[in-house]
């Protein structure tokens, strides 16, 4: 499989440079020469399938040959050792859990898969290092897939107070190969400091950089296979059902991406809901036609604080950027912190479901509109409800319990540089951990 930068001007490249380059110089995002369409018979053996097998037949393409068929079953083996449970929340409308992995967020999933692939690819005597922009869970998730990696260092740049507490403790208390800078801005900033970093040619020479955000194509792909995996779970309990519906919490719509990607290879989703926060780019641009980024603003659903999605593009790529094919598939929808607050409340005391922040939007946007779509509804759970733990208690009204994988940073000292929002500075710090070797 080979690579086109979606800005058009840089050359195509091998899902191995594309991984290690992480985005082109042109500052487009990778993307697939070719979107393969699955035979029909995966989709009869799909409910059967385990995780790991299905994520090797859904991504060998993307993946040839630079990864044999054997090393990829190896990773996906590696990767894909928790749950992805679909749960069923009331009648026709069912919660994907994506938090059951070492960091209790979908993360998990792009973040391993990319280290493994990273390592793979990587020799021994050129250390690279990771540079990745976090709203909350990226960080975590990719700190911690990479912990301990031979010749891989990993910086996380984060919003300062822009994330949870515990969110903050997953990847500033590491130490090791894992450095926390807090930018005195927003994850918007944080994100432009990435792609200002790579293409600085004398950043890019002294430190071999790649990206772990969702922008890089190792991320961004194995987010397809719990797609599949959910659909094979929900024919298994809908035996005749033929429509369904997911909605997928939305930030910076690598998420989206994945999972209409998913459909393109055959997956046989009806519609997909664009599900947003206050931060409603994406749904004011299916509304009236106008795309237009704007400043981030803070929410209670933080990990989807972003005001100018870096995903974006790859979905006008899947739809030839024609708004009226998109309408077609993809629904808007935004809620506020109070609705995000009410329906968190209003669904645990019906039903005993704790929905996080972020999956209370997607829970919210089917119950609005399921209605008029006429399918059954599938929503992400993206993260566990305790990395929001205050908020949630605020909420609830009650203690929310700390999972084993949250209880395990506890008490830890944070390791973190503070830096202001400009690029000079960030420049500077990586040009001096490179001379003196602390990195």
């Amino acid at each position: 499989m080979k690579y086109y930068s979606t800005n058009g001007s840089s050359p195509e490249m091998s899902f191995r440079e594309a991984v290690i380059k992480g985005l082109p110089h042109d500052q487009g995002l990778f993307f697939p020469k070719e979107i393969p369409t699955l035979p029909a018979d995966f989709f009869d053996r799909l409910p059967s399938l385990s995780l790991p097998q299905t994520a090797v037949e859904v991504l060998q393409p993307y993946v040839s040959p630079d990864l044999s068929p054997e090393a990829l079953r190896q990773i996906c083996e590696e990767v894909f050792t928790f749950q992805i449970p679909l749960v069923e929340v009331e009648k026709d409308m069912y919660a994907l859990e994506l938090f059951h992995g070492p960091t209790c967020a979908f993360k998990d999933v792009g973040a391993r898969f990319m280290s493994r692939c990273l390592q793979a690819f990587t020799g021994k005597d050129k250390r690279v290092t990771v540079l990745v922009a976090t709203s909350g869970d990226t960080g975590s998730a990719v700190a911690n897939g990479f912990l301990g990696l031979e010749n891989i260092d990993v910086v996380v740049l984060y919003p300062e107070n822009g994330v949870s507490p515990i969110q903050e403790m997953q990847f500033a208390t590491l130490g090791q190969n894992i450095s926390a800078v807090a930018i005195n801005g927003t994850f918007d900033d944080c994100q432009r400091l990435v792609k200002e970093a790579f293409t600085d040619p004398e950043l890019n020479k002294a430190r071999n950089l790649s990206s772990a955000n969702s922008i890089n194509v190792a991320r961004w792909l194995p987010q397809m296979v719990y797609y599949f995996h959910a659909w094979g779970q929900w024919k298994k309990l809908n035996s005749n059902a033929t429509e369904i519906t997911v909605s997928v919490p939305s930030g910076n719509f690598g998420n989206l991406a994945a999972g209409l990607l998913a459909r393109q290879m055959g997956l046989p989703v009806t519609y997909f809901v664009a599900a947003t926060n206050r931060n409603r780019i994406v749904p004011a641009y299916l509304e009236t036609g106008q795309y237009s980024p704007a400043p981030s603003v803070a929410t209670i659903a933080n990990a989807m604080d972003v005001g100018n999605p870096n995903n974006f593009p790859r979905i006008q790529e899947m739809f030839g950027a024609n708004l009226e094919s998109l309408k077609e598939v993809v629904k808007g929808f935004w809620a506020d912190d109070e609705e995000i607050k009410g329906t968190i409340k209003l669904v645990h005391q019906t039903t005993g479901y704790p929905l996080d922040p972020h999956g209370a939007i997607g829970y919210l946007s089917l119950r609005q509109l399921l209605p008029e779509l006429h399918t059954p509804g599938i929503f992400l759970e993206t993260a566990h409800p305790a990395k929001f733990k205050d908020s949630m208690e605020e909420v609830l009204g009650q203690e929310v319990p700390l999972p084993e994988q949250l209880k395990a940073f506890l008490g830890k000292q944070k390791q973190v540089t503070e830096l202001p929002n400009d690029f000079a500075g960030l420049k500077l710090l990586l040009m001096q951990e490179h001379k003196e070797g602390t990195l």
